[in-house]
């Protein structure tokens, strides 16, 4: 993947030259609530780890622009869990672009990418619990709940999409 359009997104790999802005996006109380904070190497190391899933696996995490001003305003992708077998879908936004629809836009294009280009069987949406906004999300996009389960030491809903489930738009 180069780069995945919407009506108003752009989505393109992240790379090391995101590792201020990752900061910054989870420096943020309220966005960093479910998913941490990160210091400059942690940003750093992540960074790295999502560009080898890139090379390795063929996705990774994408950075989400602004069509319009080219300014990212935050990050979705798929991410590969060794320990579980399964590629997930995950999306993050500044606080500022939230109530936008912008979540459910970028990871609506990811999902078709991922089932399409791809040809993935089934994608998850990890989530943790009170984590209201991104559950809706999911069930806009159409997940349905697979399990309960514990990702980075707390307890998540684990949802899933099968491809012969999705309805691109």
């Amino acid at each position: 993947m180069s780069v995945i359009t919407t009506e108003r997104l752009r989505l393109r790999p992240l790379t090391d030259a995101d590792t201020d802005w990752w900061v910054r996006l989870h420096a943020d109380e309220e966005v960093n609530r479910f998913v941490g904070g990160y210091t400059q190497e942690q940003a750093a190391a992540r960074l790295h780890e999502i560009q080898q899933q890139w090379d390795r696996r063929g996705h990774g995490l994408c950075a989400v622009e602004l069509r319009s001003t080219g300014q990212v305003v935050g990050r979705c992708g798929l991410n590969w869990w060794e320990q579980f077998g399964e590629t997930e879908i995950g999306w993050t936004f500044a606080r500022a672009h939230w109530g936008r629809g912008y979540a459910t836009e970028a990871a609506r294009a990811v999902l078709a990418w991922g089932f399409g280009v791809l040809r993935l069987q089934q994608i998850t949406a990890m989530i943790h619990h009170d984590n209201t906004a991104s559950s809706a999300v999911a069930q806009r996009l159409g997940f349905t709940r697979l399990r309960e389960d514990t990702v980075l030491g707390r307890p998540c809903t684990v949802h899933a999409l099968a491809r012969d489930e999705f309805s691109s738009p």
